[in-house]
């Protein structure tokens, strides 16, 4: 019998069906094969169509089942993992009422900012962890705002995984995780927070019903298993966001441990034992995936969002065309570390949690016209993520967050050497990659909440270390003093 992990993200949506007797991931999918389109009516604004989740999905399980070899009745649970702080809003028949207010959307940047002044910094900080930003929470009270004729038919509003299990099971329903990510959770009562939802004038029956992350969240509907060629009465049994799971995917549950990942946006996630909270509400904490009463696990999450998506642009609109990223890495490697002086800050896809939603864009600094070409400013790029990573890990050391060793998926910029050695070389931390990924992770989470597994640690017994990447001293002196070159650059970026 096997496991099925869904991811629902922002450029695809992947499956992947794990055996569960020997823990190993025995097919993989994704759908679509370029990048999903990100819709961006105006300046700042970033949206998706739910449904198109659910094409994208049908079309990944189908080629995971395909390349499994299997019968979809041997699927015997399914995980979900998604991206975080997107906004559906469906009707009483479970219509989606508009496309998807997504994780990179800033519109609501100032909805959140006036709820902290208002509800009082020192309430929000002690009771939701966070400020309430611009996270769902915020993008409802947007919709509120300018699109009344919607939000007055609003039955629920969902997550993108709520959304998805909701098409699988005919339930609308969330988790604690899932509500603390879009700032709805008191952590000191434990409980909806009154007072958030009083102010944003939210009633509490727009909430869907809670379920635990791991347990029964639903059963797949008949006319829905004909559609994924899978049984009807499969259970859904875990579901959490992206970047929470990719930490269970890595193995990452308790307190000290952390996890990375490098796709379009960049995060490092660390699990902190105590409640504690950034003053300045620059990186945020969110209840982790075995979060309870009894035991505190909270993930401190650092997210830049233009990460990856430099990178990318860097492929499409700098580089030679035709070229591949391994290619692009090695064009990238033809320069000293440094760049020769050129510096480039990544944050041009949208406002930055990190530099507390200050519009600093994505810049060049330093660039001659005699010195530098391509390739120095495709090293510059991955420089440039690699020190947004150090600027945010250093808020997460300010937090009593210490990082010693990360952890992440050999996928995506991880698979650059030029990022794994600049990381682990201006950071001093040691990175060990692992062959996981995050509907894999989701698929195990499945069979955690089917009770397929007693524990975390006899679900991940098969996790596999590729490599380990520790930092060098003499390459470690070259990353520091870039860093300080563009820390300076940055902080005047920010003046």
């Amino acid at each position: 019998m096997c496991l099925l992990g869904c991811d629902i993200g922002s450029s695809s949506v992947k499956a992947s069906i794990v055996d569960k007797d020997t823990g190993l991931t025995i097919a993989s999918d994704f759908y679509p094969k370029e990048e999903a389109v990100i819709n961006a009516v105006r300046p700042g604004w970033a949206e998706q169509n739910p449904d198109d989740w659910w094409i994208f999905l049908k079309e990944a399980i189908k080629g995971a089942i395909s390349k499994a070899g299997i019968k979809g009745t041997e699927i015997e649970a399914i995980g979900i993992s998604y991206q975080m702080h997107g906004l559906v809003l469906v009707d009483k028949k479970m219509q989606v009422l508009r496309p998807s207010i997504i994780w990179c959307d800033s519109r609501a940047v100032s909805y959140g900012e006036r709820a902290f002044k208002s509800i009082g910094e020192k309430q929000c900080l002690t009771h939701l962890l966070n400020s309430p930003g611009n996270f769902t929470a915020s993008k409802l009270a947007w919709v509120k705002e300018f699109e009344p004729h919607i939000f007055e038919q609003v039955y629920k509003f969902m997550l993108p995984g709520d959304f998805i299990a909701m098409r699988m099971t005919g339930d609308i329903v969330t988790t604690v995780s899932g509500l603390s990510e879009g700032i709805f959770w008191d952590f000191r009562n434990n409980r909806v927070s009154e007072e958030l939802m009083r102010y944003f004038g939210f009633s509490k029956d727009l909430i869907p019903d809670i379920r635990p992350t791991f347990g029964l969240q639903g059963e797949l509907l008949g006319s829905v298993a004909s559609e994924l060629g899978l049984k009807k009465g499969t259970p859904v049994t875990y579901r959490a966001g992206d970047q929470p799971n990719n930490a269970l995917s890595l193995n990452v549950l308790n307190p000290g441990e952390i996890a990375a990942t490098g796709g379009t946006s960049g995060v490092v996630y660390g699990v902190n034992g105590k409640v504690n909270y950034d003053t300045l509400s620059r990186v945020n904490t969110f209840a982790h995936v075995n979060h309870s009463d009894e035991q505190t696990r909270l993930g401190v999450l650092l997210c830049i969002n233009g990460t990856g998506i430099l990178n990318s642009w860097i492929k499409r609109n700098v580089a030679p065309e035709g070229i591949n990223y391994p290619e692009l890495n090695e064009l990238a490697a033809t320069v000293p570390i440094g760049s020769e002086g050129l510096s480039i800050l990544p944050f041009g896809n949208g406002v930055e949690r990190m530099l507390q939603n200050k519009p600093v864009d994505c810049s060049m600094y330093g660039l001659n016209f005699n010195i530098h070409n391509k390739a120095h400013i495709a090293r510059a790029a991955q420089e440039g993520i690699v020190f947004s990573f150090k600027y945010g890990m250093d808020i997460m050391n300010e937090m009593g967050i210490d990082i010693e060793v990360i952890r992440a998926g050999n996928a995506n910029l991880f698979l650059s050497p030029i990022f794994r050695d600049a990381l682990a070389g201006v950071t001093g931390t040691v990175i060990e990659l692992y062959d996981t990924n995050g509907a894999a992770g989701a698929a195990k989470g499945a069979g955690i909440g089917a009770g397929v597994y007693t524990s975390a640690e006899e679900a991940f017994a098969s996790l596999k270390k590729i490599s380990v990447i520790e930092p060098d001293g003499l390459k470690a002196d070259k990353y520091c003093g870039a860093f300080e070159i563009w820390k300076e650059r940055l902080e005047k970026a920010l003046e």
